[in-house]
């Protein structure tokens, strides 16, 4: 699977921004896939993921202000992201993996596969 996310940008706290992930190379459906971020001098992190029957789970810290949604007509997966505060910002990527399953899929070291990273700065 090729990934290839998009969407991020500066914002004002409060503001909100929409990451896309376009993905090719393999069928789209039965894939787990996630949103991961790694802000500078810090671990890459787990924010949100579907597994492959479609259950979601979010990081604490995002939950109730991300939303993550994928369209598999369009080989696409969506990170929805409102109240945004300054502790967002990081480098977004996306990730999918066929093997992953749901006690693994709020571990980066689970997937194989990876965007390229999109930038999301919010500024107090």
């Amino acid at each position: 699977v090729q990934l290839q996310a998009s969407g991020g940008g500066l914002v004002q706290a409060g503001g909100s921004l929409r990451l896309s992930c376009a993905a090719s190379g393999r069928t789209f459906s039965n894939v787990a896939m996630g949103w991961f971020r790694q802000a500078p001098g810090k671990e890459r992190e787990f924010v949100a993921a579907f597994s492959r029957s479609g259950i979601t789970s979010y990081a604490d810290s995002v939950k109730g202000r991300f939303t993550i949604s994928r369209d598999n007509a369009k080989n696409m997966m969506y990170l929805q992201m409102n109240s945004l505060k300054p502790e967002d910002t990081a480098l977004y990527y996306c990730a999918a993996d066929s093997s992953v399953i749901l006690t693994t899929m709020r571990f980066a070291s689970a997937y194989h596969n990876w965007g390229q990273g999109t930038q999301v700065t919010v500024s107090s």
